[in-house]
């Protein structure tokens, strides 16, 4: 049986799971998929790695595109992922309608969850945010950074400690079982991510990638994608 190979970030893990039973049945092909930091999935393409369709952060299909390794006609956007705070469940969500209510947040948690500072897209862009907050050396010891958010989610909804807190994409946060989803960033801290989809330079099954993508971007998985936290 034939497989689509992906690499994806790990935002849209939610909704290819959600589409894979449709497209199984439609082409009679699996779906071998990757999913992590969007950054690592990057660096594995690049390392030589084989793959037949990204789904990556906009900027970076875009990039791939330029230099022949993202096909340029068959890149489509899936929809926009806000980076959010997450608590477990069944605690009181912090007030996060400011800068400041984010900084009072992070200071009153005793671990704080999120992927990769180096190589996720919540991560770079929450470490950015704790530096101009000035928290990021004062909460150094309760920082939890993890290899991409689903596993940053799944540690947050393990953990014992009094009054822990994560952020990743709203996607990733969704499809944790254990947590709910507090709020996205408040003004002045937000991030809202593109995610693309797009069939590799070197596909060796471009039809089915493709089949995938009409399946990921379609008018009628419109409110499933809603549903997963895409916009």
């Amino acid at each position: 049986m034939t497989s689509v190979r992906l690499l994806s970030g790990g935002a849209a893990q939610g909704l290819v799971d959600s589409v894979r039973p449709a497209f199984e049945a439609q082409t009679g092909c699996t779906i071998d998929g990757v999913f992590g930091a969007v950054g690592a999935m990057k660096a594995r393409l690049l390392s030589g790695e084989p793959a037949d369709l990204l789904i990556l952060s906009r900027a970076l299909i875009n990039e791939l595109a330029r230099v022949g390794h993202a096909a340029s006609a068959s890149i489509r956007d899936i929809g926009e992922v806000p980076t959010a705070v997450a608590v477990r469940s069944g605690e009181v969500p912090p007030w996060l309608h400011s800068a400041g209510d984010l900084r009072a947040a992070l200071r009153a948690a005793d671990e704080i969850h999120f992927p990769d500072p180096e190589l996720a897209t919540a991560g770079i862009h929450f470490a950015k945010v704790m530096r101009d907050l000035g928290v990021w050396d004062e909460l150094r010891e309760r920082l939890r950074p993890a290899p991409n958010g689903a596993t940053a989610m799944a540690a947050l909804a393990a953990c014992k400690s009094a009054r822990p807190i994560g952020c990743t994409q709203a996607t990733e946060i969704l499809s944790t079982p254990g947590i709910v989803l507090a709020a996205p960033l408040p003004p002045g801290c937000a991030l809202a991510t593109t995610y693309t989809c797009a069939i590799t330079g070197h596909a060796a099954a471009p039809e089915p990638a493709a089949s995938l993508i009409a399946l990921l971007t379609s008018d009628a998985n419109r409110d499933a994608r809603r549903a997963l936290g895409f916009a």
